[in-house]
């Protein structure tokens, strides 16, 4: 009895924010818009989180006829990537009361199974990243609100759809590897069938193919370095004249570059230059340093869940891909001169 007496109520929370009991009931009931502003909603959860104060949600939850639990489907656990959409989605689930369960379906295209004995009756919605829209008839059914991240917004079986702007960033990639005199690329292709990787290729494509004169050729691989050693180590041996810059779809298959232009003898970026997208911890561990797209993963998340927020609540969703960001590292440098049999550089005089 002595703990319950010393746990923070809402009148505590009403007196650390400076409003009233009220205003504290309508922040957390979700029923603030339109009669407490969006920066005193926000003092009142800050105040919240400070004290450690948790509202009622069991008794709420009945009145409401809602589970307040949101399912994240995500491809693998083991993705950094994934670990800042689940960190954005479970701050913003928090500051409004809900619950956010992480559930991993291997590959994100086969049928994942439905962890609850029915998710209808379990989850309030769902928000899907990187998954394709067959992985997810088990688990939503007919009724329960879908929000797809990282799908296509014309064809997703989504109520709303959040992306990331991935085709400025290829096309990023490209300009930045142009601009350098690159004009001899591979394309390191996640074997993946996702909408997000056929934009990738797509508007890679597309920006080199407005150039005259490049050649661009792909490999395929799935997103593991081992795959992408093999895959890019094949190409790279392939017959003809050698890519001077090799685009990939992920970091990882980037490292795996590494790996195999290192064991052909060629050096990154004096003889092939390199690049990824993500902006994973690996990118900076890598020697040299990696060019990446950064892709905000947190704020992806904090989108994904606004979204289906807005979906319960009958509001009009926030448009518009979340912008990304080239990294420019040591990865990635003009074209060095040919090499000969022996692997020595032929010099070339700048002054010339």
């Amino acid at each position: 009895m002595a703990a319950n007496s010393t746990r923070p109520t809402s009148r505590d929370v009403a007196r650390a924010a400076g409003v009233s009991q009220a205003a504290v009931s309508l922040v957390f009931g979700d029923k603030w818009r339109g009669r407490v502003s969006e920066p005193t909603a926000e003092r009142v959860r800050a105040a919240a989180r400070r004290l450690g104060y948790r509202p009622n949600l069991a008794a709420r939850n009945l009145r409401l006829g809602r589970t307040r639990t949101v399912l994240l489907v995500v491809p693998a656990l083991t993705t950094e990537f994934f670990g800042g959409v689940y960190t954005g989605a479970a701050r913003v689930a928090a500051d409004h009361g809900f619950g956010l369960v992480l559930y991993p379906s291997p590959e994100g295209v086969g049928p994942a199974r439905d962890p609850f004995p029915s998710a209808r009756a379990a989850l309030d919605g769902v928000i899907a990243s990187s998954m394709a829209a067959d992985a997810l008839t088990a688990l939503r059914g007919d009724e329960l609100p879908l929000v797809m991240l990282d799908s296509d917004p014309d064809t997703g079986p989504g109520a709303a759809t959040v992306n990331l702007d991935i085709a400025d960033g290829m096309r990023r990639v490209a300009d930045h590897l142009l601009g350098l005199g690159h004009r001899r690329f591979l394309h390191l292709a996640a074997d993946v069938p996702s909408w997000t990787f056929e934009v990738r290729a797509r508007e890679l494509a597309a920006r080199l193919g407005e150039i005259p004169g490049t050649e661009l050729h792909t490999a395929r691989a799935p997103i593991s370095i081992e795959d992408a050693v093999a895959a890019a180590r094949t190409a790279l041996s392939a017959p003809g004249a050698r890519p001077t810059a090799l685009v990939c779809d992920d970091d990882m298959l980037a490292a795996g570059a590494y790996k195999a232009a290192r064991r052909l003898g060629l050096r990154v970026p004096d003889d092939l230059s390199v690049t990824g997208v993500d902006d994973l911890g690996l990118a900076a561990a890598l020697d040299p340093e990696l060019t990446t797209v950064r892709l905000d993963a947190e704020r992806f998340g904090e989108r994904g869940m606004h979204a289906l927020l807005a979906v319960l609540e009958g509001r009009r969703v926030e448009v518009g891909d979340i912008p990304v960001e080239l990294v420019v590292r040591g990865s990635t440098a003009p074209p060095g001169p040919p090499r000969d049999g022996a692997g020595a550089a032929r010099r070339v005089d700048a002054s010339l």
